[in-house]
């Protein structure tokens, strides 16, 4: 029998991650694909907001965000980000490091539709990560968006996707006595062969 039966079972990280993404949205009640996001600044000084994980691809983890916002910059600066997916009623989280690119054509286009009117306006109106003096400022700008975009606006440029090519992917689950189940899949490069390693808990 294999040491990954059961919750850890198969042979690409990617199907267990939608799977237990599956088996949380089912469970959790709010937010079950929310992902706290980690980047470093200029100076190395790490970042961490959470953002909601939005496709599991065959190869990649897939979030939309604001591209002048501070998250972009880090991102854009150091190409890599980390993240950590954790479900409390089910006792399992996920850890992905790696590498990052921009999605921000037809997918980013199809998502960026998909969203309520007021979400779209509100991508619009947002200066993310920005001084606001005050909320009415804000709605005024969605105000000021609505009027000039209408009822179908358009993705902005300066909003889109970020794809994160994980080297390395960490499934961990709750033990009794806090002997946890860890199994850590890496990879030298985006594309190359995974390796699977049972670690400690």
């Amino acid at each position: 029998m294999s040491d990954r039966d059961g919750k850890f079972e198969g042979d690409d990280p990617f199907v267990i991650a939608r799977r237990w993404l599956a088996e949380a949205e089912a469970a959790e009640v709010n937010d079950p694909n929310a992902i706290a996001l980690a980047t470093v600044d200029s100076d190395g000084l790490p970042n961490v907001r959470m953002v909601l994980l939005k496709e599991i691809e065959d190869n990649a983890f897939v979030f939309y965000t604001n591209y002048e916002s501070a998250k972009a910059n880090e991102i854009e600066g150091a190409g890599k980000a980390a993240f950590v997916m954790h479900w409390k009623s089910m006792r399992r989280q996920i850890r992905v490091r790696g590498l990052v690119t921009r999605e921000e054509g037809e997918q980013a286009d199809a998502y960026y539709a998909s969203r309520s009117l007021k979400s779209r306006l509100g991508a619009w109106a947002s200066k993310q990560s920005r001084p606001l003096e005050g909320r009415s400022e804000l709605m005024a700008e969605v105000a000021k968006m609505t009027a000039r975009h209408g009822m179908n606006p358009p993705r902005p440029a300066f909003w889109g996707g970020y794809r994160i090519n994980p080297v390395e992917i960490e499934f961990w689950a709750d033990g009794a006595f806090r002997l946890h189940d860890r199994f850590v899949w890496r990879r030298q490069q985006v594309g190359s062969t995974w390796s699977v390693t049972r670690l400690s808990p």
